[in-house]
């Protein structure tokens, strides 16, 4: 099962979309936008650069676990993924958006 975007409206009135595995699970998750075009730019600036390792930045958080963040070419983070415990489950992660994100199709359930 392929992988897909979900576009989704916050409780902001902002638009986010999340990237799903093939499984179901979240596997990265964007900032709020404000317009609709705005987000599916950001589901094309993903696609593109999940394609591209050094767009991907690892970071740790105040609890010690890992995520990372996809950045577009203006430096700009597009999304970010969940804790991981490890630093290879980092590396899962990253491996599995740069899989997924390619050819997923996008959901509207705005």
């Amino acid at each position: 099962m392929a992988g897909k975007f979900v576009v989704s409206k916050g409780k902001d009135g902002k638009d986010y979309f999340v990237l799903k595995a093939g499984n179901g699970e979240v596997i990265l998750q964007s900032q709020g936008y404000k317009s609709a075009s705005g987000c599916e730019n950001g589901i094309e600036s993903v696609k593109t650069n999940s394609q591209d390792a050094s767009k991907f930045e690892c970071r740790e958080a105040k609890d010690g676990r890992v995520y990372f963040v996809v950045k577009a070419n203006n430096g700009q983070e597009i999304g970010r993924s969940q804790l991981y415990k490890t630093q290879s489950g980092c590396d899962n992660g990253q491996a599995s958006v740069a899989k997924n994100a390619v050819d997923a199709k996008v959901v509207d359930e705005r």
